[in-house]
């Protein structure tokens, strides 16, 4: 069994900065693949990028260039850093674990999940 634990939510105004942190529990972090996914009230659950179990990343083209994720193994812990913040960023932010030498993207392909953390970006 892995928990997650997300921080660093709040608000922001337009053009700022955040960085959330993800800490698993559990053994064996640097074989999981993390991602982060966020939900806008009455919208599904987004994917908005992964750190592979051997440290690559991707992200969508809807945060290409502005939100970074990386990880410390030996903190147990994945971050995201996001910049340029959009209105549109707006939403609860969940980080996901799935045990995979892969790069699972959707929500189903995860079998851990955080409680979430809201990001509220004002305009």
């Amino acid at each position: 069994q892995v928990q997650l634990v997300e921080s660093g939510g709040g608000l922001v105004q337009a053009g700022g900065s955040l960085r959330l942190s993800c800490v698993a529990s559990g053994r064996a972090f640097s074989s999981y693949a993390m991602g982060w996914f966020r939900q806008a009230p009455g919208k599904e659950r987004e994917f908005v990028g992964i750190s592979r179990s051997g440290g690559s990343t991707y992200y969508p083209n809807s945060v290409k260039g502005r939100f970074t994720i990386s990880r410390d193994n030996a903190k147990n812990t994945v971050y995201l850093q996001m910049n340029s913040l959009k209105p549109e960023d707006t939403a609860v932010y969940y980080c996901a674990a799935d045990q995979t030498v892969g790069m699972p993207t959707t929500v189903r392909e995860y079998d851990y999940w955080g409680q979430g953390t809201q990001v509220t970006v004002s305009s």
